[in-house]
């Protein structure tokens, strides 16, 4: 039986944008117009751009974003997709919680429950950063609630843009 490569409506979908190597904010802000240049695929809206200290990685600061996409590609090939974007940004995979030059992080995939050795959606630790709650809740305000934010306060973080 042939694998379907596209979704048959759009699929409202958010991406987590981050880097913090090279210069950071040019990368995430060409990744955020990247997206709506993805097939069969439109960005529907983009957050503000935050400075973050690493949280469970390392290097120096990430700047961080969250873009919201309509897109008609499977969440398996939108997952190929973004990984291609990281790989054409320079992204070198050498351990886990390395500096990276890009990060795409596919947060939600409409209301789709995805758990693969691949990919898992939602994402298992959106909850848990503050770098995906403040501008998750700029696109996604409802996908956010108080106590949520509560939980993150802790960690460094500043809207720059």
């Amino acid at each position: 039986m042939p694998v379907a490569t596209q979704a048959r409506e759009p699929v409202s979908a958010y991406v987590a944008v981050g880097a913090n190597l090279g210069d950071a904010v040019v990368s995430v802000q060409q990744a955020l117009s990247g997206l709506g240049g993805l097939p069969q695929t439109e960005l529907a809206s983009v957050s503000s751009l935050y400075r973050s200290a690493p949280y469970q990685a390392e290097g120096p600061p990430f700047i961080n974003a969250v873009a919201h996409i309509q897109t008609r590609l499977t969440a398996p090939d939108l997952l190929t997709a973004l990984q291609a974007m990281e790989q054409q940004a320079g992204r070198v995979r050498s351990h886990v919680n390395a500096p990276r030059t890009l990060d795409l992080d596919i947060l939600f995939y409409g209301d789709a429950r995805i758990r693969s050795p691949r990919l898992s959606v939602p994402h298992p630790r959106w909850m848990e950063r503050a770098f995906v709650l403040l501008p998750l809740q700029e696109v996604a305000p409802h996908k956010v609630v108080q106590v949520m934010l509560h939980a993150v306060a802790y960690q460094e973080i500043e809207k720059i843009s």
